[in-house]
């Protein structure tokens, strides 16, 4: 009669294991969200007011906002659009205020980085990190399959890049191009657009600029 009452704590065992390995939310996606957050407080938003200008649900905005939820690129475009601000802002990094040149330069080793670790997505800020900064320069690196979804999707400004490494598919409007290393492109962000990496074991890089319009 024992032996069914020695199993029971060897359950209990096993499901703490399962407990304490499942992994936490991404640091990444709480440091997103709290940024999203506080831009909308600064601007005097609710929920409600971001949710309906951007058509996404009050739910699914409070799960990003606590780092319950890994937004896309195409949401955060639809965030940034709504806050006034570039991309860039949504960093959450700030500019060292250790001298003037920071505000110029920006390190290799310091880059701020946006993983969007669920679409294979992700950007390092090479320009200073400023909220208010109109034109940012960022590295993409798309991992094999990496997209940005298949919903088109618009914001403020322009944007223009070069392929540096791997290959490219960009759809602006109804048309498609597959561009390789050395390819350029520039378009108005207002035109619908997606972007992927084809490739299933190579992962591209692009230097990508974002011109804001109407930020700010």
């Amino acid at each position: 009669m024992r032996k069914p009452a020695a199993a029971k704590p060897a359950k209990k065992a096993r499901n703490g294991k399962k407990a304490t390995a499942k992994p936490a939310e991404p640091a990444m996606d709480v440091a997103v969200g709290r940024r999203i957050r506080d831009l909308r407080r600064v601007r005097q938003f609710s929920l409600e007011t971001v949710a309906a200008r951007t058509e996404l649900s009050i739910g699914f905005l409070s799960q990003i906002e606590r780092g319950l939820s890994s937004p896309s690129l195409r949401v955060l475009a639809m965030l940034s659009d709504v806050l006034g601000v570039g991309i860039a802002a949504l960093f959450g990094a700030s500019p060292s205020a250790d001298s003037a040149s920071d505000q110029v330069v920006t390190r290799g080793l310091h880059r701020p980085e946006l993983k969007l670790w669920r679409t294979g997505v992700s950007k390092q800020l090479l320009s200073p990190a400023n909220a208010d900064n109109k034109l940012n320069l960022f590295l993409v690196h798309l991992e094999p399959g990496g997209s940005t979804g298949d919903e088109l999707y618009t914001h403020d400004g322009e944007e223009a890049g070069l392929v540096l490494e791997g290959e490219m598919m960009l759809t602006v409007d109804s048309e498609t191009w597959s561009l390789k290393t050395g390819d350029s492109f520039r378009f108005a962000s207002r035109r619908p657009h997606r972007f992927s990496n084809p490739a299933q074991d190579a992962k591209a890089v692009v230097l990508w600029v974002n011109c804001v319009t109407g930020a700010g």
